[in-house]
């Protein structure tokens, strides 16, 4: 499973589109896409992949290894090029329910947070980063990534907790035994058993990657400590209906091996809590499982929210929430990936920092074959079309997620070097924001300013009338009035209802935009035929930060958002996606979304896997399976009355001539492409074989961009760090260090650093000191006091470095040793 961003060290050379050859009159006028057409194909193994890449079997394999071997052999290849990304990590998942699994005498242990908690003593990261992995990952503790910026922020709170659950495997060995006991079983002849039976943990690892030996690392401590470990094998399709579509209390299952990738660099990482611990992370029957403690519950609810009023109060959250995420663990966050991510050298790609080639947004806006347009791209992918495809509830895995983005198109597409949003369909944006919050810009198409007060217009919408099929006023609901901390402008593109078409032929319309908006509320209504349980725990979150919404101007399309959620990029809090027909998993024109609400409504299938278990239905799927006779026969009837969904609302922007032609080219996209995925991306799903495992998707001659539109990065700007100073410091008495900063081995220029600083930990791994390092001509210094020495006790000390950039959003770590010795 990958997570999608909102959505993860090395050394290897990022490669880069730079600038087209010279040659090509032709090529310069080319609109989308610079190939013809992407095939993928199922490629699970990385040594296969690389031999298939060399054979030219394959241009691109989107997945990365972590093996040194293969990895090596990817540099010294002639004929492949690599990339090294920062946003692939590991964990342990475990299944919260119990103790006692409901109907059986069968023992969760892992139900109980103490002995979660212990199992981050019990695991060796370094052993994993270093051994399994053969040096190609970075140990991490904490919910958040290593190389993203809040770690940076947060360096200090961050090596504590480390140092806090650093490996000791005797102190698991007590906490588990303890708890165990409390449960009432008993260690007999070294095995654990529980009403007279051994305690078996039924462990799912996975085989496609190095989780297979973590796994079997992991399931070999367990054995140590007496558990009974029923090792089960399988790759994502295998082991994915037992994790993450059924009810974890039906107690298939103890402990799966998951894997996420974060696909932008995440500057903002506070909603990772909510995300991950709560069940408002995602409408899954695992997320519904979960129950954290009221504190913790509480205090991710506040981060996602944004519910803080300054960076010191956000920095005081933050730390109680990375202690608490270590108290609960129902994730045990193992290691981060150097992950290398191989093509073929007559490639052109442009990948991101943190997601690599499979998280990357521009991936279907810059593939190409060098010095050429045109031609098929055979890419390999790890698992073809794991989980059903629909926008509102589908596949979350990022084999899916590769191939399904290259469909749609955006308002905004993050910069794969800073995580911050570049323009795709937004001419500028306009953000108002509370006078003393501390909120910054770094984008010239991004206009700030502050105001005492925010107050929501009396004709914004805050609500729907389900059975009234209207929208609600803040007048209506509020008639005292309501105050917002953020306010955001949007202007779209002045053309953008001309030349946005969805790939059947239908032009996008204001339509497209207000169904999701309605679906926003519906679902959440539980006299509504489409209420999701599993939906109202993220809907009740969304509700306690938005104050509203307006459409300023329809054409040009102008928007206003309101909410009292905020983050320090005012990039960050555009809400231009608020007003796009992209769902949380995939593209939505309102037709085909219209189909799925009628076969929802009517019981015949259901969007998420939760609500689907739920009524024991089908899991909606647009690209193939049996859901597709359901959606047939939805379009027929669809197609004679000639529907429009919530006409009462949608009608005044939806005419019948519209609905006419919608049904009409969806008919004809059917019958020529066998599925119902429309989307408006650079690329159109072609054909979709789940037998052969194989998806084709072919260039959409009609979007409306140059294929030159973002071919403008070149290597990201990494900083290398070393710190120099002396091996031995004499207790109380001053002691200088310098901190260098390089780029290509050129001083980094200091008007691109952000931020340069330093912790100090003693011999006891314990945080003596902390501060920014003050520029020195090329380099930064360091001076360590006689107050700050005299507290140093006699052994090996250490200070860190932390460096921050501002043109890439990975911060670069260095440290030195030295020793302290007594005064004299």
């Amino acid at each position: 499973m990958r997570r999608m961003c909102r959505g993860k060290l090395w050394a290897l050379t990022w490669v880069a589109l730079l600038v087209l050859p010279a040659a090509a009159g032709a090529q310069a006028q080319r609109v989308g896409t610079w190939v013809d057409g992407v095939v993928a194909v199922e490629e699970p193994s990385d040594a296969a992949a690389v031999r298939r890449l060399e054979a030219n079997d394959l241009q691109a394999w989107f997945s990365a290894t972590a093996n040194p071997e293969i990895a090596n052999r990817i540099r010294q290849s002639r004929t492949l090029r690599s990339a090294v990304s920062y946003g692939l990590y590991h964990e342990l998942t475990f299944n919260p329910v119990g103790p006692v699994f409901p109907g059986t005498d069968r023992l969760n242990p892992f139900a109980v947070p103490r002995i979660r908690e212990a199992m981050n003593w019990l695991v060796d990261r370094r052993h994993i980063a270093q051994e399994i992995m053969g040096g190609m990952g970075v140990p991490r503790w904490l919910p958040i990534n290593t190389a993203f910026p809040d770690y940076a922020r947060l360096a200090d709170v961050a090596r504590r907790l480390e140092i806090r659950y650093r490996h000791d495997p005797e102190r698991a060995r007590s906490v588990i035994t303890e708890e165990m006991q409390k449960l009432g079983a008993n260690l007999v002849g070294g095995r654990w058993q529980f009403r007279g039976r051994p305690v078996t943990i039924t462990f799912l690892i996975r085989v496609e990657d190095e989780r297979r030996q973590i796994g079997d690392y992991v399931a070999g401590l367990l054995e140590q400590l007496g558990f009974v470990v029923e090792r089960r094998y399988g790759r994502a399709a295998d082991l994915n209906p037992l994790w993450i579509v059924q009810d974890p209390a039906e107690g298939r299952w103890h402990v799966y091996t998951g894997g996420w990738i974060s696909t932008v660099i995440d500057r903002d990482q506070a909603d990772n809590f909510d995300f991950f611990y709560t069940k408002r992370g995602l409408a899954r029957p695992l997320w519904q499982a979960y129950r954290p403690s009221p504190e913790f519950d509480r205090l991710s609810d506040r981060l996602n929210k944004r519910d803080f009023r300054s960076v010191g109060e956000r920095a005081r959250l933050m730390a109680r929430a990375l202690e608490l995420a270590l108290q609960d663990s129902v994730r045990l966050w193992l290691v981060e990936r150097q992950s290398v991510w191989p093509w073929r050298a007559e490639l052109e790609l442009v990948g991101d920092l943190a997601g690599g080639l499979s998280g990357s947004f521009l991936w279907p806006y810059t593939v190409r074959f060098r010095g050429r347009a045109g031609g098929v791209v055979r890419i390999g992918v790890p698992s073809i079309l794991p989980e059903p495809w629909n926008p509102i509830g589908g596949s979350n895995w990022i084999f899916d997620t590769t191939l399904y983005r290259a469909t749609q198109d955006y308002p905004l597409i993050a910069n794969p070097h800073t995580g911050l949003p570049e323009r795709q369909r937004v001419e500028r944006v306009e953000i108002t924001v509370k006078q003393g919050l501390p909120v910054t810009k770094n984008s010239d198409w991004v206009q700030l300013r502050f105001a005492p007060t925010i107050r929501v217009p009396e004709d914004a919408i805050i609500g729907w009338d389900s059975r009234a099929q209207r929208f609600v006023t803040v007048r209506e609901k509020h008639p005292q009035g309501l105050e917002a901390l953020v306010k955001s402008t949007v202007y779209f593109e002045k053309d953008l209802f001309r030349k946005v078409q969805w790939h059947d032929g239908n032009r996008l319309s204001l339509g497209d935009i207000l169904l999701g908006w309605i679906l926003t509320f519906e679902r959440a209504d539980e006299h509504s035929p489409l209420f999701d349980r599993s939906y109202v725990p993220s809907f009740q979150s969304f509700m306690e930060t938005f104050r509203g919404f307006r459409i300023v101007s329809e054409d040009p399309l102008v928007a206003e958002f309101y909410s009292t959620s905020w983050t320090m990029d005012a990039e960050l809090m555009t809400a231009a996606g608020s007003f796009w027909p992209v769902y949380g998993f995939g593209p939505g024109p309102w037709h085909t979304v219209a189909l799925g609400i009628r076969a929802e409504a009517a019981g015949r299938a259901a969007f998420t896997a939760a609500k689907a278990a739920e009524k024991k239905v089908e899991r909606l799927n647009y690209v193939a399976g049996p859901t597709l006779a359901v959606l047939d026969r939805e379009l027929e009837a669809a197609r004679a009355e000639n529907y429009i969904p919530f006409e009462r609302a949608l009608g005044r922007w939806i005419k019948p001539e519209e609905a006419r032609q919608r049904w009409r080219l969806l008919a004809a996209w059917r019958a020529g492409r066998g599925h119902y995925w429309v989307g408006m991306g650079p690329f159109l799903l072609q054909r979709v074989s789940p037998v052969e495992k194989i998806v084709e998707l072919r260039r959409f001659g009609r979007f409306p961009d140059p294929a030159t539109k973002w071919l403008r990065f070149g290597e990201p700007r990494l900083a290398s760090v070393s710190v120099v100073g002396p091996r031995q410091v004499t207790a109380g008495s001053e002691a200088a260090f310098e901190i260098r900063v390089a780029e290509a081995d050129k001083p980094y220029p200091p008007q691109d650093l952000q931020e340069v600083k330093y912790l100090l930990f003693n011999a006891r791994n314990e945080l003596v000191a902390q501060g920014r390092a003050q520029r020195a001509g090329e380099v930064w210094r360091v001076l360590l006091g006689r107050e700050v020495t005299s507290r140093l006790t006699p052994g090996s000390n250490r200070l860190e470095a932390v460096v921050v950039s501002k043109v890439v959003s990975v911060p670069s770590f260095a440290s030195l040793t030295f020793t302290s010795l007594p005064a004299r």
